[in-house]
Formats: C-alpha cells, structure tokens, sequence
C-alpha cells in the first residue's frame, strides 16, 4: 500500500471512530481495554489518555521503560496541535530525523514526528483530547489504539485496519 493510501485510510479512521459522548468511565474503559490486551501479548507499552485539559487513563506495562512517558506526551502536543494522529503526521512529514521542519518553530523536545497518538474526537465537539500508546514501531502504536477505538465504537476494524508494512 502506497503512503498516500495509507494517508487516506487514517483519515477514515479519524472521520469513523468519532465517539457520541466521551468521559471518565469511557476512558477508563478504552484503556482497559488497550491494558488487557497489552498485558494478555506481552506488549511493552505505556497508554496515556486525557482530554486536553486533565489526564484520564494512564497504565505502564511490564517492559516498557522510562522514555515512554515522553515519547507520549509529545504525540500529545502534536495531536493537540494539528488535531489528526500522530501517524498521520508521519507519513505526511516524511521526516526521517523525527522532527518538524524549523519553520513550524516546534522544538524535538515537546514534539516528535512518531505514531501512536489519536485525536479523540466527540460529535457535535471536535477533538476534545488524546490516545497515546508508546513503546512499539510507531505503525504498531497506532494500531493498537485504532483497534480498540473499532472495539469499543462497535466498528468493523478490519474495514479501517492498516495492512503490515510492506518490508
């Protein structure tokens, strides 16, 4: 699959897994649910969900370590900024260093061109907040959030899944 359809198919996802409500009880639920499954794989992740303007959900697992957290939190800012997910932005940017370009005047430390994050967007609101997962391939990290948002919105995720990376 080309970039720019794989461009396409996040940006329905972004446009399909759009939630009615979204609260403290979903968030606790979504995570859970990325918790459980982490947990049940082996997946050394961290999930760390709020909305933008307090935090919601966050669980470190087993074999995830001390960047995590940061990796994180500057998928947040970039998803608070642009409002689209962080993977999107990657295959977008096409930057290998991992950074904006230095007319956007971004600094590295609080963004970072890497996928995991997800704008949670309510219907009637926007993007109201943050899924991010961090701590495997960025491509990985968006496909766990992207499969839990299909679970828990009763979504057909094999109709919205990205294919395995071409190697």
């Amino acid at each position: 699959m080309a970039v720019a359809d794989d461009i396409a198919l996040i940006q329905k996802q972004e446009a399909e897994l759009v939630f009615s409500v979204f609260d403290e009880a979903v968030a606790f639920k979504i995570g859970s649910t990325i918790r459980d499954r982490a947990l049940a794989q082996g997946l050394p992740i961290i999930v760390d969900i709020r909305t933008f303007d307090r935090p919601l959900f966050y669980a470190a697992m087993p074999g995830s370590n001390a960047s995590n957290p940061d990796w994180a939190r500057r998928k947040i800012n970039v998803v608070q900024r642009f409002l689209k997910s962080t993977y999107r932005m990657v295959l977008e940017q096409q930057r290998p260093d991992r950074s904006f370009k230095p007319g956007e005047g971004l600094d590295i430390s609080d963004y970072v061109l890497a996928g995991g994050g997800f704008p949670i967007t309510v219907k009637g609101a926007g993007v109201i907040g943050v899924i991010a997962v961090s701590g495997l391939p960025e491509r990985e990290d968006h496909g766990v959030v992207v499969d839990a948002l299909c679970s828990h919105l009763g979504v057909d995720g094999r109709e919205l899944a990205l294919p395995p990376e071409a190697k």
